[in-house]
This record gives structure tokens, C-alpha cells and sequence, in this order.
């Protein structure tokens, strides 16, 4: 009976569990100037890092009405709906305690950024190719073998625009990675979306070098990406993906 129990708690926590989007910047409106996802009425997640729906998870080919003025050196604000956080269910076999029904999810965060090409706006570009640089990678801490993400429980996250580079039309890709379920190839979730950005004010002095396209970016082994989080073995984690672009 004990067993039943538990394991009905936990069907129920994770249908009652809502995943999000990434709808907008701040001082816009919902899919203005970010690209609407395919999950924007499901929140569901990508979770085949081979497919073309890790680059953007666009719903329809073509970009969003609007582009969105930023400045370098400046901060870009991306809001979550409802948050980047949910309760999970993780269930230890022996025993079936219900404190471990409602574990926390686990969210790796990071940004990138894409030049739009010459000839290119950035309602039109698709983001192919090796054009993608990382701006930005949050890095959890690791305590009695488990991790813990800055972001967790955010419904707004900043980020700042590289002072060095060239002004001009870039698409911004935010990338959440859940990986309550990540110890098996396939398990991990990422949510993601892409806003369109017209940058100003930039010195134009630096170039970044280690560009990766999408898909192409990640394998599913990848060790920031298959992992067990709640046994880490008190081990850096090791974000997938290239290092992070500075000035």
C-alpha cells in the first residue's frame, strides 16, 4: 500500500508540475521580438539535441515582428512564465520516503549570442551554422553530493551585453537545461528561445573565435548534460558546449 501511495503522489506532482517559457525581454511584449516557441502553449521541453528544435524551438519558420534595441556593455532581461522553477519527483527504491517526492528540479542556465550576416536581418536569419558564441554559463555549487543553480526559482534573469562587440543585428538564444532526469542519454530538458537584437555602442575590438552551431553544439553523453545530480560525487559539473566568449 505504501508503495501505491507513493507512487501516486508522485504521478500527480509531476502532472501538476508546470514547465515554462521564455515569452519575452522585459519591457516587451509576449513573442514581439522573441521568436514563439513550440512549447508556448505546452511548455513542454526539447529533449533530442540532434533535432532543429534545439537551436531556437521555433514554432514556424521565420522570425518575430519586432527587434529589440540593446546596448553593449548594457544588460538584456529575459523573463520566464511562470518561473524557472517546479517540483520534481525523484523516488529512492528502497524505502519510498515521501520527502524525496518533492526534490526540487535542477536547471542549468546559459546564453549565446549570434552575429546576423551581412545581407541578413534579424527577422530573417535562420541561425544556421557555425555562428553561435556563449555569453553566459551559471555554475551551481556542490554540497553533500548534490548541485545547486543560481537561477533556480528566478522569473527574470539579466544578462549583460559583451562591451566589445561589433554593433549591429544578433539573435540572443536562453538555454535552461532541467536534469532532474538527465542520468540516462535523452533525459535532459532543455527550454529555450530566441529573441532578435539590434546592438549599439559596441567598441567593435574584439571577435569571438569559438563559434558552435545548432544542433551540432552538444552530444547527449555530453557531461554537463547526461548526469546525476543528486550523486554527483561532490564533482565540478562541467557545462556542455564552448567556453564562455570575454572581453
Amino acid at each position: 500500500m505504501k508503495a501505491v501511495t507513493a507512487f501516486a503522489l508522485l504521478a500527480a506532482g509531476v502532472q501538476a508540475a508546470p514547465h515554462y517559457t521564455f515569452p519575452k525581454l522585459a519591457g516587451t511584449s509576449d513573442w514581439s521580438s522573441v521568436r514563439q516557441t513550440a512549447n508556448f502553449q505546452s511548455n513542454g521541453p526539447v529533449t533530442d539535441v540532434n533535432s532543429n528544435a534545439i537551436r531556437c524551438y521555433q514554432r514556424a519558420a521565420g522570425g518575430a515582428p519586432d527587434t529589440t534595441d540593446v546596448k553593449a556593455g548594457g544588460q538584456i532581461t529575459w523573463v520566464a512564465a511562470p518561473n524557472i522553477y517546479h517540483p520534481g519527483g525523484s523516488i529512492h527504491r528502497e524505502g519510498l520516503d515521501t520527502h524525496d517526492l518533492y526534490m526540487n528540479e535542477i536547471y542549468a542556465l546559459s546564453a549565446y549570442m549570434a552575429k546576423v550576416p551581412s545581407g541578413k536581418t534579424a527577422a530573417d536569419f535562420d541561425g544556421s551554422g557555425a555562428v553561435w558564441f556563449k555569453v553566459y554559463q551559471d555554475m551551481p555549487t556542490a554540497s553533500g553530493g548534490q548541485y545547486t543553480w543560481p537561477s533556480n526559482g528566478k522569473s527574470q534573469i539579466a544578462f549583460t551585453i559583451p562591451q566589445c562587440l561589433a554593433d549591429g543585428e544578433y539573435l540572443f538564444r536562453i538555454e535552461h537545461v532541467a536534469l532532474h532526469s538527465a542520468s540516462a542519454a535523452g533525459g535532459a530538458q532543455f527550454y529555450i528561445s530566441c529573441a532578435q537584437v539590434r546592438v549599439s555602442g559596441g567598441s567593435g575590438s574584439a571577435q569571438p573565435k569559438e563559434l558552435v552551431s545548432f544542433p551540432g553544439a552538444y552530444k547527449a553523453t555530453d557531461p554537463g548534460i547526461m548526469i546525476n545530480i543528486y550523486n554527483n560525487g561532490g564533482k565540478t559539473y562541467q557545462p556542455a558546449g564552448p567556453g564562455v566568449f570575454s572581453c
